[in-house]
């Protein structure tokens, strides 16, 4: 069972929702989830192009190519934690969320002035910093605007809005290389217009977290507000630890989506101006189902949902390594597998540790769940790029496949959805 460590009147925009099957989410998580949207085409334009500019324009090696996707998920390790913690003190949510964003629409317009891979790579680190500080703060901001019992729905409502965004950001950079040959600055340049946009919107449109509190908003009250707990309160939370651990655990062997992508390119000798159009399939599928798995995850328990999840990402390896005939059913199969991950486990991951993290430790708390999943990821990518490497990309998703397969067994069976009930 969830122990929710924050009582209704923690709770920002605690006013009882209409009942029924559609509900009106808060003003905060409607105008995070438009931030997101716009945000997500600048970035997802940029990410369904990288492995071909990558591997094919630039001539950078899988086992390169595996460390740079494994920075994606790890650089931002410590802004993570730093972002969380500064989010806390400070209690300025929305300054530290729009600070990542703004240092991110920055990478797009650098990426336009450098040529080599490593280049490239440092830029999408700054990128990825941008991204690290501003994940926590904006989760929380979230989490803090719903109960406990309704966020699963909220954070659907945000990554169905968030997955809109990958969804027209790979359509817009196969619109612009159909109109542009090989025009990867072109893809560039739209894309750190879309993100500049993104930083607006947060600017005009999000409101900043309440405090914990509900005592009145006098100066004297100010100045006497408490300081957030210790850190190392989380250390005595056993909810978040098993998270954590889950979390680490399968993000070991949690292949990126981009390998996969490049894997279905290869069985389907894809031409690479079609090849920005595979994370809209993957995109369109988690916009259908992140709202009703986010739903699903509130009466069912997130944990057992998060850990389905992993099963269909393990379906989608065991497709791409079948004998199946490289057609539709192929592409569909695996694209469609690889979308009901993500509404598995992506918003269902944090709505999971919100209710078990106190109001002052909020953003922290997710920072360190989302740090630990992040360098889980990074190691992944790296042995998934180095077994590439040395014994070709069939050998290294079997191997992939395997270590998932019985990581789900252990979390299963070592209490990874032990006595769940939602909150």
């Amino acid at each position: 069972m969830y122990l929710s460590t924050s009582r209704a009147s923690d709770i920002a925009g605690n006013t009882p929702a209409p009942k029924g099957p559609v509900r009106a989410v808060p003003g905060t998580v409607f105008a995070l989830g438009l931030v997101s949207l716009v945000t997500d085409v600048s970035a997802e334009m940029v990410t369904a192009v990288l492995p071909l500019y990558l591997m094919a324009g630039l001539g950078m090696s899988p086992l390169a190519f595996g460390a740079l996707d494994g920075l994606h998920q790890g650089a931002t390790a410590v802004l993570r934690l730093a972002g969380g913690r500064i989010a806390d003190r400070t209690r300025r949510h929305k300054l530290v969320a729009g600070t990542g964003y703004a240092l991110s629409a920055a990478c797009k317009a650098a990426l336009l002035a450098v040529t080599t891979p490593w280049s490239v790579a440092a830029v999408l680190a700054a990128d990825r910093t941008g991204k690290g500080l501003r994940t926590a703060p904006r989760d929380a901001l979230i989490s803090l605007s719903v109960p406990p019992g309704e966020q699963g729905r909220a954070f659907g409502v945000h990554r169905a809005m968030d997955t809109a965004g990958a969804l027209l950001g790979p359509l817009a950079a196969f619109g612009v290389l159909w109109v542009a040959v090989d025009g990867y600055e072109a893809v560039f340049t739209v894309s750190c217009c879309v993100a500049v946009l993104g930083v607006v919107l947060l600017a005009l449109f999000v409101r900043e977290a309440p405090p914990p509190a509900a005592a009145p908003a006098t100066a004297p009250a100010r100045a006497a507000r408490p300081a957030p707990p210790p850190v190392r309160t989380l250390l005595r939370l056993p909810g978040l630890r098993g998270l954590c651990l889950t979390a680490a655990v399968l993000g070991l062997f949690t292949v990126g989506d981009a390998f996969l992508y490049l894997l279905l390119q290869r069985r389907l000798d894809l031409p690479a101006a079609y090849f920005p159009l595979l994370p809209v399939g993957t995109a369109a599928v988690f916009l259908l189902a992140a709202l009703p798995v986010g739903r699903l995850a509130d009466r069912l328990g997130r944990r057992r949902v998060f850990l389905g999840g992993h099963v269909l990402l393990l379906g989608a390896a065991l497709l791409l390594l079948a004998p199946v005939p490289a057609g539709a059913p192929l592409v569909f199969g695996v694209l469609a597998a690889l979308g009901l991950f993500y509404a598995a486990t992506d918003g269902v991951l944090m709505a999971a540790a919100g209710p078990l993290l106190p109001a002052g430790l909020r953003t922290t708390g997710l920072a360190v769940l989302q740090t630990t999943q992040a360098l889980a990821r990074f190691a992944g990518s790296l042995l998934f790029g180095s077994a590439w490497t040395l014994w070709g990309p069939g050998v290294a998703l079997g191997l992939a496949a395997t270590g998932l397969l019985l990581s789900l067994v252990a979390v299963a069976v070592f209490g990874g959805t032990r006595a769940e009930r939602p909150s």
